[in-house]
């Protein structure tokens, strides 16, 4: 991994940290895990006065919103339980976070992400969570295709099989930005502001 440098205006994006996934199995990393090592990215940026963002998928319960189109394999959304969509208490509940819900594996299509970003000047985003190549990946590419240089949290994401995962963190990110794990990261926003 090639963790160069963070921008003087780096954006956190935590994408799917919500209640409705901390059962599911994943790996290298548990969703636990990977909470925890988003608690520890959101403190960090916090404390250097640098935007959180907190991204959750939801969908509307009578499926108005589910992207059309068909696909093979069929969706994987079965019926929402009662704040399955809530990010998790670990990491809510802070004002001056940025909360953004979408509905698609990507935070930028559909969202005013893009938007709360350029407002604040943020050049740069770390990006975690899960799934690694799902909601994590879109968002990557988005991001990359919007122009923002990219670092990828990749101790702090997970997916839930293991080769899917390994391709997305060794072919696909490093043509789109930079990895690091949580504790270089932290180092790194600490040299920077």
């Amino acid at each position: 991994m090639a963790l160069t440098t963070l921008d003087r205006h780096t954006a956190l994006v935590l994408i799917d940290l919500q209640n409705g996934l901390l059962a599911v199995p994943t790996v290298p990393h548990t969703v636990p895990e990977v909470v925890a090592r988003g608690v520890e990215l959101a403190d960090a940026f916090r404390a250097q006065g640098a935007p959180v963002v907190l991204v959750r998928a939801t969908r509307a319960a009578d499926g108005a919103d589910a992207v059309p189109g068909r696909s093979e394999v069929p969706s994987s959304g079965g019926p929402a339980t009662d704040g399955w969509d809530r990010i998790v208490d670990d990491l809510a509940g802070h004002p001056g976070d940025i909360a953004v819900t979408k509905r698609t594996w990507g935070a930028f299509h559909g969202t005013d992400l893009d938007l709360q970003l350029r407002r604040r000047g943020v050049t740069q985003i770390v990006l975690a969570g899960v799934a690694t190549t799902a909601g994590v990946e879109s968002t990557a590419r988005a991001a990359h295709e919007h122009g923002y240089h990219l670092t990828l949290a990749v101790d702090a994401m997970a997916d839930r099989d293991i080769g899917a995962h390994r391709h997305t963190v060794e072919r696909i990110f490093p043509r789109l930005g930079e990895r690091g794990s949580t504790a270089e990261i932290i180092a790194l926003l600490k040299e920077t502001r």
